[in-house]
């Protein structure tokens, strides 16, 4: 059985150890039928983007969990990464502004992650 809450634990701490920005999780298991978890996160540029999205799909695949598809990767402005049950959005930052993806998501709750940010 997967579960989405770890998925989530490992993407948080492998976009952190590459020093992702404003790293939020939302809940949308009651608002959206795509996945049980977003985590959205900001890059300054797009090395650090590249670098952030392999960090967490090597440590995902280390889990044994299955990258479903990344779109996004040659524009280097926005990353999906579809992990299943988690998706995960690397931004670079102006994008993220733009886009503004935890309106679009506000109704739903936000996850308390502090515990695995170093």
């Amino acid at each position: 059985m997967i579960d989405s809450k770890e998925q989530l634990q490992i993407a948080v701490k492998a976009a952190d150890s590459k020093r992702a920005e404003d790293i939020l999780a939302l809940d949308v298991r009651e608002v959206s039928l795509l996945a049980d978890y977003f985590m959205i996160c900001s890059a300054n540029s797009e090395r650090q983007m590249n670098a952030i999205t392999e960090e967490i799909i090597d440590k995902e695949e280390e889990n044994n969990y299955e990258v479903k598809r990344i779109e996004g990767k040659e524009g280097g402005k926005w990353i999906l990464i579809d992990l299943g049950d988690l998706i995960v959005h690397v931004f670079h930052a102006p994008e993220r502004e733009f886009y503004n993806l935890e309106k679009l998501w506000s109704d739903a709750p936000l996850v308390n992650i502090s515990e695995w940010l170093d």
